[in-house]
């Protein structure tokens, strides 16, 4: 049978001052009215039953995802020991799927995406489901890039493969200059949407992810205090389908967008002409391109172009929107009483 996998982990640090360690992006309404996580449930309906749906995530989130999705069963939201990237959890949830079904499809979604079309997303994660299945392989949806991103991930498409291609390399957040030379040539956006068998995946874990080979004797004695407290943390992408011969990507057949930082909040909703977002109460004099979010008092922008205004959970930021996609960096710089460092 196919399960899923949603990755909800994370503190979302980028969407600061609105985006906090109890309430961080996956369950906030920053693309439309409900939250991420919700719509990434959602899209699911009608390809795998909620039953057949394993969430991971933070122990501090799993009594605020259970109030968002009742319709999960309380067994399937995982709570992670640790937080160590995207490998080991899901390494740890396959594992728990291969328990109950092992013979079981996979496919692993994150739980903060945009997506334009839900009919096409699930068409495509058929599609790398029965292709995993079918040819025992790895496979990864590759989205035609928009833009020459420097801060996603590329694919470089292979030789045709079973109305697919194999993957002939990846390429991790390249300069904007390689990115417009990789989309020239062909190359997609490694969405992050993956699909494979548990005997498969386990397989390919077991030859290639070094970083957990050390936990690997815990995770199949079902230990997961000592299989996290033993992983070297990783991500899937560089663990395992970096390493991997036995990879194919599936062209996607619907927009996406990752919603990663708080630029991206005006490609995944409307806009004015001059291409401000906001929401709460705001308004706009020759000013363009900025995002305002307010939960407080009305924001009034003029003359200026570029810049990210957010006041909420009693914080003010107000900076320019190369600055507000890294604000990792700018939290680690403030003291405690702001949300810096303790």
């Amino acid at each position: 049978m196919n399960w899923a996998i949603v990755l909800a982990g994370g503190v979302g640090s980028r969407f600061w001052p609105l985006s906090t360690s109890d309430q961080p992006k996956q369950l906030l309404s920053l693309a439309g009215e409900e939250p991420l996580l919700v719509q990434a449930l959602r899209r699911l309906d009608g390809l795998i039953p909620a039953e057949r749906r394993l969430i991971v995530t933070g122990a501090g989130l799993v009594e605020a995802i259970q109030r968002l999705a009742p319709e999960i069963p309380a067994e399937n939201v995982l709570a992670e020991p640790r937080a160590a990237s995207t490998a080991p959890a899901l390494a740890w949830a396959t594992a728990q799927i291969a328990q109950r079904d092992p013979a079981a499809a996979v496919l692993s979604l994150h739980a903060d995406w945009a997506i334009g079309d839900s009919e096409a997303f699930r068409a495509s994660a058929a599609r790398a489901l029965e292709l995993a299945g079918a040819a025992d392989v790895l496979v990864t949806v590759g989205v035609p890039p928009s833009r020459p991103d420097p801060g996603l991930g590329y694919i470089v498409p292979g030789d045709e493969f079973d109305d697919a291609q194999r993957v002939r390399r990846f390429v991790e957040k390249p300069s904007a200059e390689l990115a417009s030379q990789l989309i020239a040539d062909g190359a997609l956006w490694n969405s992050g949407l993956f699909a494979w068998t548990a005997r498969r995946f386990a397989a390919e874990v077991s030859a290639h992810a070094t970083e957990l080979a050390p936990a690997l004797p815990a995770l199949e004695a079902g230990d997961t205090s000592a299989f996290f407290a033993r992983v070297t943390p990783a991500a899937i992408d560089t663990a395992v389908f970096e390493r991997s011969a036995r990879v194919a990507v599936v062209r996607a057949a619907f927009d996406w967008d990752d919603v990663g930082s708080w630029a991206a909040v005006p490609r995944v909703n409307p806009t004015d002409s001059a291409g401000n977002f906001a929401h709460g109460t705001a308004a706009f004099v020759d000013a363009a391109s900025c995002v305002v979010w307010t939960e407080g008092a009305p924001i009034v922008l003029a003359g200026v172009q570029e810049l990210v205004v957010v006041q909420a959970n009693g914080v003010t930021l107000v900076a320019s929107r190369d600055a507000a996609a890294d604000l990792k960096s700018v939290l680690a710089r403030l003291p405690s009483e702001l949300g810096g460092p303790t």
